[in-house]
């Protein structure tokens, strides 16, 4: 489970704080989480995004890419070490749900 105060630094100013707290950030990555898993064979950024604006109307980058770190940490992701060119051109890291998680949300 990701606490709040897991998601600011400790010299963070209020405004980031109080951003932090209002946001729900296990139910963001279950929703990041579900989104890599439609992608058998791997998906880069620009996909969960794509998915996640479609199907939950999330729209904000940062909303969606600050998840893979937590699900990185969790051991609920992996990177394939494998990189696909994204909508800008630059190569992004194809990440896939782990095998064997190492423990849920």
């Amino acid at each position: 489970m990701t606490e709040s105060f897991q998601l600011y630094r400790k010299d963070a100013p209020d405004t980031s704080i109080e951003a932090a707290e209002s946001i729900e950030p296990n139910r963001l990555e279950a929703l990041v989480l579900d989104a890599i898993s439609k992608y058998p064979n791997g998906c880069i950024s620009d996909q969960v995004i794509g998915y996640m604006s479609a199907y939950h109307q999330i729209n904000r980058y940062s909303t969606v890419t600050a998840r893979y770190a937590a699900l990185y940490r969790k051991r609920l992701i992996e990177y394939t070490g494998e990189k696909r060119k994204g909508e800008s051109g630059r190569p992004q890291r194809v990440m896939v749900v782990a095998e064997k998680q190492g423990r849920l949300l």
